[in-house]
């Protein structure tokens, strides 16, 4: 009798940590959908989104395009992992610009994750959403990104309440890093304490060790990632 297959969706597929996941989940023989602007190679599908100002029409086509891809099956997880970053005051010349750009990138990608979620994850599937240890308190030199991360955080709790649609023993969770390893962080700031970073692996191995039930926490836990000299620990948020 052949193994069922194990199936996760990627929102964010694209990027640096979303191809790790591709990548990650690919190694260990599960089918694999990337969901992002481009398409990911690697991957075992792909779901392109389309660029939009409108995020009922955007939530409506990628919703319609998982849904023809699945075709009536579940999934066992869906990792979100879009995001961005935007500097700046409510004062700076791009704030409306920021704000719109971080909305995008962080709460129409975690809003649509979670309605995913609702219709095609499995009884005892998880949800993971990328909120920022930034997000739980005031972040006046980046107010878009800082805004945008809270409300990823409360979108997660609210998921983890009764009533919140998800399937049954499923499980929101939301990773909230200080800085991930990425090329791009690395190029942006090399002069950093890399030390200090976390290792992009660390983060996809949590990620596989909860759609296995492996010390994940419960539904709705915003769980920060401290890395100091080179080791990661996993720590509930103090709220």
């Amino acid at each position: 009798m052949a193994a069922e297959v194990r199936r996760v969706l990627v929102y964010g597929g694209r990027g640096a940590l979303g191809s790790k996941c591709v990548d990650y989940f690919t190694s260990k023989n599960w089918w694999v959908a990337s969901i992002d602007v481009t398409e990911n190679a690697a991957a075992s599908a792909n779901v392109v989104v389309k660029l939009s100002e409108s995020f009922t029409q955007q939530s409506e086509e990628v919703t319609s395009a998982v849904d023809q891809l699945l075709n009536g099956e579940k999934v066992d997880a869906i990792l979100c992992v879009a995001g961005g970053w935007a500097g700046g005051s409510a004062k700076a010349k791009s704030f409306y610009k920021s704000c719109d750009q971080m909305w995008k990138q962080s709460v129409w990608t975690s809003t649509i994750s979670s309605h995913l979620a609702t219709k095609y994850l499995k009884e005892g599937g998880l949800l993971t959403l990328s909120g920022a240890n930034a997000g739980l308190s005031a972040t006046p030199g980046m107010i878009a990104y800082g805004m945008a991360k809270a409300a990823v955080h409360q979108l997660c709790q609210s998921l983890g309440g009764e009533k919140s649609g998800l399937p049954a023993n499923s499980a929101a969770i939301a990773l909230l890093p200080v800085t991930l390893d990425t090329p791009a962080n690395r190029a942006s700031m090399p002069d950093a304490d890399f030390s200090s970073w976390t290792p992009l692996d660390f983060i996809v191995e949590t990620f596989y060790n909860w759609t296995t039930g492996d010390s994940r926490p419960k539904s709705g836990s915003l769980i920060t990632v401290v890395t100091e000299k080179g080791k990661t620990e996993l720590v509930p948020a103090q709220l």
